[in-house]
Order: structure tokens, then C-alpha cells, then sequence
């Protein structure tokens, strides 16, 4: 056999290896965004000003999801480093100290949230959707400390390679959302807000089921994850937040780079809001396949440098890379053939599915830097590196993505289009920059890469 063929042979063994651990992940991270589906759906067949409230609110509540994956991103590299190297005896100390930050955390973005919900007349939200907006808001940011938590538990899990659980608990968490929105929605006519309680209440139920799977499974027995109280401790919570905070940073700037484009898009009048939703729920659907190669990718990178072994680190982010190609080929060629299906499936306003249809074409476009960017993320997080990261992300999205995007959309008029096209400008350059970042420190030593 050829080197080639040698070559071509170990990166399909590694790509059937990275699938059989992001699969689960991509599932769950699907019935994750799939809630927000079932909320816009549901809004959608209540009204426009529903479902653009819906829209308003989901920008702002898609901040303390990102904050809170961000910051907890900390916990599936420390877990997988140190079961990499055999250290399985610390990772319930570890674990028990990230319970007390996610539920720091938690508390916290209960109250950013309330105080979104303030602020959404003076970002100039319109005032037709705005009243249903703060509605939604009030009452979804009940769940705020169980989502923080429940990312914390199934992060634990993922970083000992076992991803079922996102899966498993993901699904059942889209199950009980759509009989529970729909009755407090319409039943019980609480509009918006009757969707933001619908969240919160299948948020904790989540939690408390994961809780108790992670405490009575055979799996995590040795492990010791519940086996005596531990205070908070502020080393090791710091340790966590060293780690986390640059995560956090880096993925709340791009998340808040589309949540900014929603909100500047809020100004624009019901129609161009609708139609934002609609597409970026759908491309952020077909996101989800990337980001739980990411993931996966994460843990992988991540035992492997808690083994000592440089060359499995290259090996699975390669795996990683060409697993998300693919799914980002088809997510692109979907987004172009289907779009009109796709967004008659939200409503049935004409206007609406139009500019729904016309933005999925600039989804297309960013499916590729959109997947590289988050695979070289992932593979980051296995290294640790978080700090240079965090810089890139800041001036990809914030430096150069939304003023072109503000200057395209509002003062050149050209709408959700014009925002839309500084999304992929963001995007691309931190693609680029990223991936440069991670090959640059693959190719050293270890040692030399500053990961313990």
C-alpha cells in the first residue's frame, strides 16, 4: 500500500471514530435548536407580531446560552485531559467546583436577562412586537440557572467521551417543549410569554433528569461526582474561569454578532424581523452538525494531549475537518434548492417567505467559513488555547463583520441583505485566522504549546 493510500486509510478510520462521538452531540445540539424551532413555529401560527416577538426575544435569550456554553466550554477539555492522562480520580473535585460556577452563572444571567427585557426600547425595538418581546423574556429567564447547569452535567459527560446523554436528554427536552408551549400558548392564551415559561420548565426538567442518570449510572461510579459536598473553592473555580471566560468571550462574539444583526434588523418593521428569524433559525439548524464535530473534536484533541500524543491531536482534528466539509457541502447545496419549502414550513405571508428565501442564499455562502471557524475552535479547546482565540473572534466579528454589516444594512439601506453580508465577511476572516492558529501550535511539541 502506497503512502498515500495509508494515509487516505488512517483519516477514514479517524473520520468513523470522530462520527461515532459527534453524532449524539450533533442530535442534541439539533433538539437544542430545535426548541427555538418549535417557539417560532409556534409564534409563527399565532401571528406576525408573535412570532417577531418571539424573534426580538430569542436574539436576546441566545446570549445567556451563549455565556453559558462559552464560560463552561472549560469543563469537557480539564475532563478529557485528565482522562487522557489517567488522572480519573480528580475529575469529580473538578466537577463539583464547575457546579458552583454554572450556578454562580446561572443566577447572574437570570438577571442580564430581566434586564434585557428593560432594554429593548432603547435599542429601538419596534414598538408593535415590543410589549410581547419583554413578555417572552420575563418568563424564560426562569431558566436560566437550569441551563447553565444542565450544560455543566452534560459537559461532564462529553469529556469522558460518552455523548449519548446530549442526545438522549436533548430529545426528550423537544418532546415535552411542543405540547407544553402549544398549551400555554393557546390554551391557557398566554401568548409570547406562555413559550418563555414552556423553556424554563423543560429546561429544569432536563437538568434534574441528567442529574440523576450522571448520580445512579454505572458509568460515572468510579469517578465519585456526588459522593461528598464540596464548598466552593476559589482555586480551582479560578482555574475553571482562566479557561472558560476567553470560551465565553469567543463564542459570545460570534454569537452576539448575529444577535447584534437581529436587533438592527428589529428596527426594520415586522416583515424584514420574520423573515431574519426564519432564516437564521435554519441556517443555524444545519450549524449544529458542525458544532458537534467541534465538540467531539474537543474531547478527542483533548485526550490526546493528556496522553502525550502530538500526532493523534493532528489526526483528529484532520478527522474533524473533513467530517464538518462534508456536512457543510450538503447544508449548502439544502439552503439553496429547499429555501422556499423551508420557510412556507414558518408562515404564510408571502413578503415573509421571499426575503426568508433570499437570506438562506447568504447562509449558503457562509456554510463553509462558518464550519471551518467552528472546527478550529473545537480543536483550540482541546489544546487550551483560549486567550489568542478570544482576540481573533473580537476582531473578525466586531472589528471588521458588524460595521460592514451596519454600514451595508442601515446607512446604505440595503436591509437584513446588507447585514447579512457583513455575517460573512465575520465569519471568513476568523475561518482563516483561526485555522491558521491551530495548524501553527499542532506542529509543535506539546510542552511547547502550553497545555497541561
Amino acid at each position: 500500500m502506497s503512502h498515500s493510500e495509508t494515509r487516505a486509510v488512517r483519516l477514514w478510520r479517524e473520520m468513523r471514530v470522530s462520527f461515532a462521538l459527534a453524532l449524539p452531540l450533533v442530535i442534541g445540539q439539533a433538539s437544542s435548536m430545535a426548541m427555538n424551532i418549535v417557539d417560532t413555529v409556534l409564534a409563527g401560527r399565532h401571528g406576525p407580531v408573535t412570532l417577531a416577538a418571539v424573534g426580538v426575544g430569542s436574539a436576546v435569550w441566545s446570549v445567556v446560552i451563549l455565556v453559558s456554553i462559552g464560560v463552561l466550554m472549560a469543563v469537557p477539555p480539564t475532563v478529557a485531559q485528565l482522562n487522557g492522562a489517567g488522572r480519573r480520580a480528580e475529575i469529580g473535585p473538578v466537577f463539583r467546583q464547575a457546579l458552583w460556577l454554572a450556578l454562580i452563572l446561572g443566577l447572574g444571567l437570570f438577571f442580564v436577562v430581566r434586564a434585557g427585557a428593560l432594554a429593548l426600547a432603547p435599542m429601538g425595538i419596534t414598538a408593535e412586537a415590543r410589549p410581547e418581546a419583554e413578555a417572552f423574556l420575563r418568563a424564560i429567564s426562569w431558566g436560566a440557572p437550569a441551563l447553565a447547569l444542565y450544560f455543566c452535567l452534560r459537559n461532564l459527560s462529553e469529556g469522558i467521551a460518552w455523548t449519548k446523554p446530549a442526545m438522549v436528554f436533548g430529545l426528550a427536552g423537544l418532546v415535552l417543549l411542543a405540547p407544553l408551549g402549544y398549551f400555554l400558548m393557546f390554551g391557557l392564551g398566554l401568548g409570547a410569554a406562555g413559550l418563555g415559561y414552556a423553556v424554563a420548565v423543560t429546561l429544569y426538567c432536563q437538568t434534574l433528569a441528567l442529574w440523576l442518570y450522571l448520580w445512579h449510572s454505572p458509568r460515572f461510579a468510579d469517578l465519585g461526582l456526588f459522593t461528598r459536598f464540596d464548598p466552593p473553592r476559589w482555586a480551582p473555580i479560578r482555574s475553571l474561569l482562566a479557561l472558560g471566560l476567553p470560551m465565553g468571550v469567543s463564542v459570545f462574539m460570534e454569537g452576539s454578532l448575529f444577535v447584534a444583526t437581529a436587533l438592527l434588523i428589529g428596527q426594520l418593521g415586522t416583515t424584514q424581523i420574520a423573515a431574519h428569524q426564519i432564516a437564521i433559525l435554519v441556517a443555524s439548524l444545519a450549524f449544529m452538525v458542525p458544532l458537534g464535530v467541534a465538540m467531539a473534536t474537543t474531547v478527542r484533541v483533548g485526550h490526546a494531549v493528556g496522553a502525550g500524543d502530538p500526532s493523534a491531536v493532528r489526526w483528529a482534528a484532520a478527522a474533524g475537518y473533513g467530517l464538518a466539509m462534508i456536512a457543510q457541502t450538503v447544508s449548502a447545496v439544502l439552503l439553496v434548492v429547499c429555501a422556499g419549502w423551508l420557510a412556507s414550513l414558518f408562515t404564510t405571508d408571502p413578503a415573509v417567505i421571499a426575503l426568508a428565501t433570499l437570506l438562506m442564499a447568504y447562509a449558503a455562502v457562509f456554510q463553509y467559513p462558518d464550519g471551518l471557524q467552528a472546527m478550529s475552535a473545537g480543536a483550540l479547546r482541546g489544546l487550551k488555547d483560549t486567550r489568542v482565540p478570544m482576540f481573533i473572534t473580537v476582531f473578525a466579528y466586531w472589528g471588521l463583520g458588524l460595521p460592514l454589516g451596519y454600514w451595508l444594512g442601515i446607512v446604505g439601506g440595503r436591509g437584513a441583505p446588507g447585514l447579512w453580508t457583513g455575517l460573512i465577511l465575520g465569519l471568513s476572516v476568523a475561518a482563516t485566522l483561526l485555522g491558521w492558529r491551530f495548524w501553527r501550535l499542532a506542529r509543535r511539541p506539546l510542552a511547547r504549546v502550553g497545555v497541561t
